[in-house]
């Protein structure tokens, strides 16, 4: 049996098969349908990455139970008891400082272990599909479970072990569990879909056609994840340019709106409710999420998007701070002709609305122009929309305009194709044949220093002759294409007698070649720490092989001369 875990920004859920299934129909893949969507009592696929902790740190719920939970302990005011993380995920992206003991804020700014906070959440995912299996009577012992975690494409090796070692510590076996970058899995899940699952597919279009060469917008809650692919014979994919994207998925846009509030009712009033009346602005910031999934491209000057607000809790606190009622602190604010209010009710104009997605959607259109300018994305002729944002038409709509010459494709349940496309990646890890490095990785060396091309400062004396310090040695270079489990080996020696461990540190950036580790964007990937068998007096030579192409980074440490294993941990975080 295959099990897939999506563990988005915003929303996360769960997905499995067993063999016999997958290979008499890839798509017979169950996804939860027991998540009850809070106090809307709907049935959900997926619920909330939110976490519920009480505030010794011992968990309490996750997802949409935690959401209701604490909007109940938020009602009875003792949020101050209780720690409520949601939309953490985006804390391991773009992060330097990324470690295992890094902390992460809650709710109420309140700090607590990230490491924790996702083993914990993961975990709850676990326990959950485990409980699903036993009621429906399917009988899987744990080490016949092959365990999928998705993260993004454009996520660093760092963040990739940090999920890694928290799903671990979750529970789930290093052995069986796999990393899918999240839209490989979206494209795998499209390859098998009937065309008229994939709307706006015209008759005789086939992304399953070997030759057919197309690109994957993954637009979640936190990040655009894009990357182009080829059809090859023999069910293979084949990536023809690095996966890019950045920060701007739906979440960006609810930044629009909190900005909106804090334009209107200023920044200690928007904090007094976060902190005080925590039900309420969670209330509001949930109304404005179904807001979003309504408003349509099309919508004319005239028509408004309405919002039901906690009128009651705004009204008091705008007496309170501004000695003012609510419509007219309204009316007063530089928004005053976008935004009024009747009764209990946010009246936005449309046009305002719409601009709130303004910077995400330019953001994404030219993050795609940028990748259509590239020689390796020349015959590009589809773009696939996937992701829980994609499903929203002004997105869709922004990029079918700003592509005219492009067919814009969107599979039924955009948002489910990474997770169901999980599970299929755990049952066919080879679909992906090779793979563009996002990144060059190498170490640090010093060589005899020449004039002609080191710069002076970087002059050091060893032995009483000149060598350059910090200079980047790569042993592989961003934009490479890499087959699956591509090896490059490089030689390590001792440097003293009886030394037992060699620290060898890696570096990795997103240039093809910088001349030093010191160069702006070089940063510290890890240290692969090899431990020397029988260490003595004389020199010990160490063969590293490190092994690229898959969706995480991997090595094996050899002793040249004994041809004995050497123990080699690689410490990322």
């Amino acid at each position: 049996m295959v099990v897939a875990i999506d563990f988005g920004t915003t929303y996360s859920g769960y997905a499995f098969s067993l063999r016999s299934d997958f290979d008499k129909d890839p798509l017979k893949i169950k996804a939860n349908q027991a998540w009850v969507a809070g106090h809307k009592y709907h049935l959900s696929l997926k619920t909330p990455s939110t976490l519920l902790l009480d505030k010794a740190g011992k968990f309490i719920a996750f997802g949409y139970d935690a959401e209701l939970r604490y909007n109940n302990i938020a009602l009875d005011e003792t949020q101050k008891d209780f720690l409520y993380f949601e939309r953490f995920k985006m804390s391991l992206y773009n992060n330097e400082e990324l470690n295992k003991n890094m902390v992460i804020k809650d709710i109420l700014k309140k700090k607590f272990p990230a490491f924790q906070v996702f083993s914990l959440s993961i975990k709850a995912l676990k326990d959950h599909l485990e409980t699903t299996l036993q009621n429906q009577g399917i009988d899987v012992k744990s080490d016949e479970i092959k365990w999928v975690l998705t993260v993004p494409a454009i996520w660093s090796d760092s963040a990739k072990q940090f999920m890694r070692e928290a799903a671990i510590a979750a529970g789930l076996p290093d052995k069986m569990l796999r990393i899918a970058l999240e839209p490989e899995a979206a494209s795998l899940f499209c390859q098998h879909l009937p065309l008229e699952k994939l709307v706006g597919a015209s008759k005789g279009f086939d992304v399953s056609k070997p030759g057919t060469k197309y690109m994957v917008i993954d637009l979640g809650g936190g990040t655009a994840d894009i990357t182009v692919h080829e059809k090859l014979k023999g069910n293979k994919l084949k990536e023809l340019f690095k996966a890019s994207g950045g920060a701007c998925g739906g979440t960006s846009v609810d930044s629009k709106f909190y900005a909106t509030l804090t334009r209107i009712f200023g920044g200690p009033m928007l904090r007094e409710l976060q902190n005080e009346k925590t039900y309420a602005y969670m209330d509001l910031m949930r109304e404005f999420e179904t807001s979003k999934r309504v408003v349509k491209p099309d919508a004319g000057t005239d028509s408004k998007v309405t919002i039901t607000i906690p009128y009651v809790v705004l009204n008091e606190l705008c007496k309170e701070i501004h000695d003012q009622e609510l419509k007219d602190v309204l009316q007063e604010s530089t928004l005053g002709d976008d935004i009024t209010s009747v009764s209990d009710k946010l009246r936005i104009k449309a046009s305002y609305f719409k601009s709130l997605f303004g910077n995400t959607i330019e953001d994404i259109v030219q993050h795609i122009k940028n990748i259509l300018e590239k020689p390796e994305a020349k015959d590009v002729s589809k773009l696939l929309l996937v992701g829980g944002f994609s499903e929203c038409s002004l997105i869709q709509e922004a990029v079918k305009k700003a592509f005219p010459d492009k067919r814009v494709i969107i599979p039924e349940e955009a948002g489910l194709a990474v997770l169901k496309g999980a599970v299929i990646f755990g049952h066919q890890p080879d679909s992906i044949s090779s793979r563009i490095m996002r990144f060059s990785y190498g170490v640090r060396i010093t060589p005899d220093f020449d004039e002609s091309i080191h710069k002076k400062d970087k002059k050091i004396m060893i032995k009483g002759k000149p060598h350059c310090a910090d200079v980047f040695s790569p042993f592989l270079k961003a934009g490479s294409e890499v087959p699956v489990n591509h090896k490059v080996v490089e030689a390590y020696t001792t440097t003293r007698p009886f030394q037992d461990s060699m620290p060898v540190i890696i570096y990795y950036t997103e240039d093809e070649s910088p001349m030093y580790v010191t160069d702006e964007g070089c940063q510290k990937l890890g240290v692969l720490d090899v431990k020397v068998p029988a260490p003595s007096a004389d020199d010990h030579h160490v063969a590293v092989q490190y092994v690229f192409g898959d969706t995480e980074l991997h090595m094996v440490a050899v002793e040249v001369q004994s041809k004995t294993p050497c123990s080699a941990k690689f410490n990322l975080i």
